[in-house]
């Protein structure tokens, strides 16, 4: 039998919108995961939920939007930094330890962008899985690099002076991992703050899409405990082994003993 796998129909908890109590002018948006088509895990951002969060803000002054992001779609990126440079409220952006690939495009659309010091920002070239015959990998590529524009003159737009395009491209060739005041300096972000505790990591799985990834975001296996109980079940199982071997060494030498008697 075959489960199939419904979509969730109530809002993310992610894209839960926390207004400050002391003013309705002001709320609180949250991007944790992965920036995807279709939303099925918890943690899964899409260009139509973050649309309908922003609906459910109301007209707010301005948006706080924390964004802790691997990436992922750059469609679906694309369009929630047009959503957030379209909308009337001031945007701040606050990297709350990682926004790599598409998600450091959305970060763009901040009118402040904040990085705590121990918080990492990625930039690359967009990549795709291309089949087919040579025409088709060749335009495959071509589209790739109109692909490309898009997260380009985002980058430029918000860096201003600081950056130039040749370097930008440089930067994105060789997928490049900034640390918030390397950030600050190329003008892709405005200010560096305290550190997080929770410093900036990727699970393992993930990080196998990236060709540079620093070796300190890789997300440490925590060891296991012993278990007290499952130590002293085998030893245990060890000593009735050890008994089981000498009762039956005791009985093979009985069973020779009778057979010389007879």
């Amino acid at each position: 039998m075959t489960t199939i796998k419904k979509k969730k129909a109530k809002m993310p908890s992610y894209l839960t919108v926390k207004q400050e109590a002391t003013t309705s002018n002001v709320a609180d948006m949250y991007i944790d995961g992965e920036i995807v088509t279709d939303e099925w895990e918890d943690s899964d951002t899409s260009a139509a939920g973050f649309r309908d969060a922003l609906k459910s803000l109301g007209d707010v002054k301005e948006i706080n939007l924390h964004i802790n992001s691997p990436g992922g779609s750059v469609f679906e990126g694309i369009a929630i930094y047009n959503m957030l440079k379209q909308n009337k409220a001031k945007v701040n952006i606050y990297v709350d330890a990682l926004a790599a690939s598409i998600a450091s495009v959305i970060a763009m659309s901040g009118d402040a962008i904040f990085m705590p010091s121990n918080s990492m920002m990625m930039i690359h070239n967009p990549y795709t899985v291309a089949v087919g015959n040579a025409n088709e990998l060749r335009k495959a590529a071509d589209d790739m690099d109109q692909i490309t524009k898009a997260s380009v003159a985002s980058y430029l737009a918000k860096a201003g002076n600081k950056l130039d395009e040749d370097t930008l491209k440089d930067l994105m060739d060789n997928e490049t991992w900034l640390t918030a005041q390397e950030a600050v300096d190329y003008g892709l972000a405005d200010e560096v703050l305290e550190p997080n505790k929770a410093v900036a990591s990727l699970d393992n799985p993930f990080a196998k899409k990236f060709k540079h990834l620093p070796v300190q975001l890789l997300k440490q296996e925590t060891p296991k405990p012993e278990d007290k109980s499952d130590s002293e079940t085998l030893k245990q199982l060890e000593e009735i082994k050890e008994r089981a071997l000498q009762s039956s060494s005791a009985l093979s030498l009985e069973l020779l003993n009778i057979k010389e008697n007879f």
